[in-house]
């Protein structure tokens, strides 16, 4: 019963981070107001948040699920999907850097509004994270079917 609580809680904080994802980047766009900003901010700080609950709980699934963490330290799918996602995080550090100077920016300005070229760089940072997360659910599904050991 412990590993199916553990991949329920990993399943739905992983699909809450994508939905979220989904919806930053829905909203990062050129145009976008001091208002925007300030929900941007948020989406951005749930989505750090969430991603670390994934973290939190992957680690705490990798340590008490069935499988055991046998499994995963010598599995080099598994490996593949940690460093997916470890670029997901890390292309995720330019977004959010852009978005704490912005929303600083329009706190000063009401009128503020990023520059086009700075939206259009962190857009291309949701692209690659975007690419990313593709690879995290297909090498998740290949170790479910036993590829990687």
């Amino acid at each position: 019963m412990t590993d199916l609580i553990l991949a329920i809680a990993h399943h739905l904080a992983v699909f809450t981070l994508v939905a979220i994802f989904a919806a930053e980047f829905a909203l990062l766009r050129p145009g976008i107001e001091a208002r925007r900003l300030a929900q941007l901010g948020s989406l951005d700080r749930a989505y750090g948040a969430m991603a670390m609950l994934v973290i939190v709980v992957g680690i705490v699934r990798v340590i008490f699920g069935s499988a055991g963490w046998e499994y995963y330290v010598g599995n080099w799918v598994f490996w593949a999907k940690m460093i997916a996602f470890l670029g997901v995080g890390l292309a995720s550090i330019q977004p959010t850097v852009a978005i704490l100077r912005w929303r600083k920016a329009a706190t000063a300005d009401a009128g503020f509004s990023p520059p086009p070229a700075e939206i259009s760089a962190s857009r291309r940072f949701l692209y690659l994270q975007a690419a990313l997360l593709v690879f995290i659910p297909s090498f998740a599904a290949a170790m479910a079917r036993g590829y990687g050991v």
